[in-house]
């Protein structure tokens, strides 16, 4: 073998052992500068408001200021897309929803990014749960009541929601492709135009985020029926959820999650999922996230990457059975 050859080769050798010292020495080193989390949804939203809650207790722990920074548009897509294009240092990350990390997958064409290509699952942050809440004009007093209830009737049933391709639209969907129940879609231009007019009694049903719905369910003009999570809700045990009334699988929640460029060093990644872990574990921030209709979670990165593939999974045959489009 040539002498140059050898050195070319040994030069090779050497940068290969020289790479993984590099990102050693750059995750011993991070965080030495601000952080930037993007939000792609606009100021004053339940992300935002959630965002900056658990980014001012991050930033204490790992030592340098967080910098929340609202970037809006295409329900998510906009912001979600600058992330997936910065650089993989650990100084960009995105707070993801269910929006912007799953169901866009699906529900919109010409996506820009694939969440599961460019982007490194870091946590699941929080869940925002629901209520299936139904006029109390309706002669239902459980969920498989109001099932049977609206298989009888011969025009169908319609079901508000707070707009095409959002999470109270393909809930419902969901619950049609469940239980065979002829349920109508209604969209709404906001969540709160959809609930006057379920409280109205124009419209017989939605599902929602509890902790818009619990007041009217308290004063008697919404009924509560079902509890759309996994478990029963701490702000509302009394009510059973869907799954425990023969609904199975029936675990619809709009949840947000941490995101960071794809190619991100694991030791950086798993500094970043052990601030989160220590901020929403603290109890003050947990009752501040639950005031807001939030449960705190903390899943490992090991975790959320199967779980995400599952949700995206469960939302693109929704979106496939009830063609549905983003408005």
């Amino acid at each position: 073998m040539h002498t140059i050859q050898r050195r070319a080769l040994l030069g090779t050798g050497l940068g290969l052992l020289a790479a993984p010292a590099t990102l050693r020495a750059q995750a011993a080193a991070w965080p030495s500068r601000a952080i930037r989390m993007v939000v792609p949804f606009g100021a004053g939203t339940s992300t935002d408001i959630m965002t900056r809650l658990v980014s001012q207790r991050m930033s204490a722990t790992l030592g340098q200021p967080i910098v929340v920074e609202n970037r809006a548009g295409a329900g998510g897509v906009v912001g979600s897309d600058g992330v997936a294009k910065s650089a993989p240092d650990g100084y960009t990350l995105c707070m993801g929803s269910i929006a912007s990390h799953s169901v866009n997958m699906s529900l919109m064409p010409n996506m820009p990014y694939d969440v599961l290509r460019d982007f490194v699952p870091i946590s699941l942050v929080t869940n925002a749960p629901n209520l299936l809440v139904i006029s109390p004009k309706i002669p239902a007093k459980t969920l498989p009541e109001f099932i049977a209830w609206a298989k009888g009737q011969r025009n169908g049933v319609s079901y508000a929601s707070a707009g095409n391709g959002t999470s109270s639209h393909l809930a419902g969907e969901l619950l049609k492709m469940k239980t065979g129940a002829p349920f109508e879609h209604v969209p709404y231009r906001s969540g709160s135009q959809a609930v006057t007019d379920v409280v109205a009694g124009n419209v017989p049903m939605i599902v929602y985020q509890v902790t818009a719905v619990l007041p009217f369910v308290k004063d008697g003009t919404l009924r509560a029926l079902a509890a759309t999570s996994a478990q029963r809700l701490e702000l509302t045990p009394d009510i059973p959820t869907a799954i425990e009334q023969g609904i199975a699988d029936f675990d619809v929640s709009a949840w947000h999650g941490l995101f960071a460029p794809a190619k991100l060093p694991d030791a950086i990644r798993d500094r970043i999922y052990g601030a989160l872990k220590e901020a929403v574990n603290a109890p003050d921030l947990r009752a501040q996230l639950l005031d807001q209709g939030l449960l705190p979670v903390a899943m490992p990165p090991a975790e959320f990457r199967p779980w995400l593939e599952a949700d995206i999974a469960k939302w693109r045959e929704v979106v496939r059975v009830s063609g549905a489009k983003a408005d």
